[in-house]
């Protein structure tokens, strides 16, 4: 009997418990933290007893016993069996990805018990006879998820102490036809350098980020906006750096929804700035002004305690970023987003702490240039004869 160590597997302290964590088979498993010197020893496909050779300072009956835990959480792997097959598949798949992505993708796709299980091995910690076993992965979450007990968090975020300014209410002209809007969206990249008024950004804000109304949700009032958001729960906060805008000096802003109101956070935002913290993109020097979405994660984990939630947190993002194209098309505006951005330095601007509030997504909007140089050409017959349409 050969076996070899699941490429696919993550181990951490969770709890002050030492987890192996093979993924996206198995389950999250509390060993002795010798447990990685053994798995060490199965790097390629190898026997127990040469891995007990290797072993040498531990008990033949220990490292056995070790082994027997490892084979049954699913991070030592029999050769030839399906689920190596499927470890190797897996780490193909993902690739130059992994671990980091990998892990984040499997490891929320279920909801189960925090506690990681625990198999009566040497050196595991003790299971508990009544205790509830782990839900498989891809299972789903209880229905009517409560808040947790104690204080809320706000529903908007304030910063009291900033300069304000207070945007106009009456909203520039959102009047174009759906269907022009919905087919004349494109991500642009070059813009004329032309500033965008005060009026036009006030508008967009409002339009994408403001409440448009009130809800009773039993423990007080939540807001909804014109996108869909988790629970509406409203955890994403939307931070304005200006470079172009008539009537707004360059810096960086918070976007008060209750207020309709920008607080200046710091001064200053330069092209130079911008294309810094958009990982060196050249682009992102040229719109009126980028919009960073940032999410106060207390908002969504108070409801929400599975980690799977953070998933919601960025497809929130999105949704958000697709009402802020669909509006800057509308107003006459280029849309631009990026997902490069450099996270600590971007944090800092807006002023968030990168624990609790982080930034999750970049948008941009200027006046697109007449001829966009750099949008690419549309396909012809040597692109469609060099692409595989469809397939297996």
């Amino acid at each position: 009997m050969r076996l070899r160590r699941s490429r696919c597997l993550t181990c951490y302290w969770h709890d002050g418990a030492f987890v192996v964590h093979p993924h996206p088979h198995g389950m999250p498993t509390a060993l002795h933290p010798a447990a990685a010197e053994v798995l060490a020893a199965f790097e390629d496909w190898t026997t127990p007893g040469e891995a007990v050779e290797l072993l040498g300072h531990l008990a033949p009956e220990t490292a056995e016993e070790a082994v027997t835990a490892l084979v049954r959480c699913g991070a030592l792997l029999l050769h030839g069996s399906e689920e190596a097959l499927d470890d190797e598949r897996a780490a193909r798949r993902w690739g130059s990805w992994m671990p980091e992505a990998s892990f984040f993708h499997h490891a929320t796709q279920g909801v189960y018990d925090p506690a990681p299980a625990t198999p009566d091995a040497p050196g595991s910690a003790p299971s508990t006879p009544d205790a509830p076993d782990p839900a498989p992965a891809g299972s789903l979450p209880a229905p009517g998820p409560q808040e947790a007990p104690g204080p809320r968090p706000p529903l908007f975020t304030g910063f009291p102490d900033a300069p304000r300014v207070l945007l106009p209410r009456r909203p520039a002209g959102l009047r174009a036809p759906f269907d022009e809007v919905l087919y004349d969206r494109r991500t642009h990249r070059d813009f004329t350098g032309a500033p965008v008024s005060l009026e036009t950004l006030a508008s967009l804000l409002a339009t994408t980020f403001g409440p448009v109304d009130f809800i009773d949700c039993g423990r007080g009032a939540l807001y909804r906006r014109t996108s869909p958001q988790g629970g509406s729960r409203q955890e994403i906060d939307a931070y304005v750096g200006a470079l172009r805008v008539d009537g707004l000096d360059p810096g960086w802003y918070h976007y008060d929804g209750l207020e309709h109101a920008l607080g200046l956070l710091s001064e200053g935002c330069t092209p130079e700035d911008a294309v810094h913290l958009c990982a060196g993109q050249a682009w992102a020097g040229r719109p009126a002004f980028l919009v960073v979405l940032a999410a106060r994660l207390e908002r969504m984990s108070l409801k929400y305690p599975t980690p799977r939630a953070y998933r919601v947190c960025l497809l929130d993002a999105g949704h958000l970023g697709q009402t802020f194209a669909l509006t800057a098309t509308a107003l006459g505006l280029g849309p631009a987003q990026t997902g490069a951005f450099r996270d600590s330095e971007v944090a800092g601007r807006c002023g968030l702490d990168g624990t609790g509030s982080v930034p999750l997504y970049v948008l941009a909007a200027g006046r697109p240039a007449p001829v966009d140089e750099d949008a690419p050409p549309p396909a012809g017959v040597a692109a469609f004869g060099a692409t595989v349409l469809s397939g297996p």
